[in-house]
């Protein structure tokens, strides 16, 4: 037997059980994976709670990195021994998962287990943010909320080494500090953030904003563009955006919206690899630093939930078996 982390039904952290389990076996085209470290993500809270609907009895999880331990049939790229990384699985809060070879990363060298676990789920956000969603060049001026959060602190170091000028909103002076600290030119507070980003750009404003908040920051949010400025909402952190006008990007100046999700940007092997490969090679070359706040034992993973709901938690929390 092997344990993992099972939800019988929904509830607060106390309905995730540390359980006893049949060890999973690989079907074709899959590997069996012994995790080293799961990532913790929150919609992972809201399947647990019940706002988001899953099947009971329910294993969270989707992130995970560890090491190959036998192949099913047809699996013709890996072997057992080899390390991996995924932020495309399922019920990964557990000690072996399983892993569909073409949504497994390979995870270089000189990337421990750790930084491999916290990366694939905000670093390919990170990387389609700026090379798909809107390509980033150098000279552009970028809005960045949330800039203290992970995705927030890995697109700040992406950017300046593309570099681009880097604008974050923050809410608190220790937040502040990591955003800083990740390179970002100019931090902000929320409070009046568009006249402050006119302020620095001259009245001209920036090409970009990414914005994970959503309603709370939307509508600033456009006043911060520039003429044909694009507007990349990926997140709704304070709640969804209502409906609006489409007139008002007509008004903006010619302004674009776009609200992508990660499943869209990853559509086939040699995307993810593409994504991957050049944001684990930033991590392994010191370009990248990933910052792992918490890490708690599997066994513990109530109360991972409850620190990250708490707003207790700092850059990426992981689980380790």
């Amino acid at each position: 037997m092997t344990h993992a982390i099972v939800a019988r039904q929904p509830g607060g952290p106390e309905v995730l059980e540390y359980a006893s389990v049949e060890p999973p076996k690989p079907g074709p085209g899959q590997l069996l994976v012994k995790v080293a470290a799961a990532g913790v993500n929150f919609i992972e809270t809201y399947q647990r709670s019940g706002i988001y609907k899953v099947e009971y009895p329910f294993t969270p999880g989707a992130e995970a990195a560890g090491t190959v331990e036998a192949l099913g049939e047809g699996v013709e790229e890996f072997a057992a021994g080899d390390r991996v990384a995924t932020a495309e699985a399922a019920a990964t809060y557990a000690d072996y998962i399983l892993v569909d070879a073409p949504k497994a990363l390979p995870v270089p060298d000189g990337v421990d287990d750790h930084t491999a676990a916290a990366l694939p789920l905000q670093g390919i956000t990170a990387h389609y943010l700026m090379n798909s969603s809107f390509r980033v060049e150098p000279g552009h001026s970028v809005l960045l909320h949330a800039g203290a959060g992970g995705v927030g602190l890995l697109l700040t170091q992406l950017l300046k080494a593309r570099g681009a000028r880097v604008f974050t909103t923050v809410s608190s002076d220790e937040k502040a500090g990591l955003s800083k600290e990740a390179g970002a030119d100019e931090v902000l507070r929320y409070d009046r953030f568009a006249d402050k980003v006119r302020e620095l750009t001259d009245g001209e404003g920036v090409n970009v904003v990414y914005d994970g908040v959503g309603r709370d920051t939307f509508d600033d949010s456009l006043k911060s563009l520039r003429i044909r400025g694009a507007m990349v909402l990926f997140g709704a952190a304070s709640g969804p955006v209502p409906p609006f006008d489409p007139q008002r990007l007509n008004a903006g100046g010619s302004l674009t919206l776009t609200r992508p999700t990660m499943g869209h940007f990853v559509q086939n092997t040699h995307e993810r690899r593409w994504r991957s490969t050049e944001i684990f090679e930033a991590a392994a070359n010191g370009t990248l630093s990933v910052r792992v706040g918490a890490t708690y034992p599997l066994a513990e993973a109530a109360q991972a939930h409850r620190d990250l709901e708490g707003r207790r938690t700092t850059g990426k929390v992981l689980l380790v078996p």
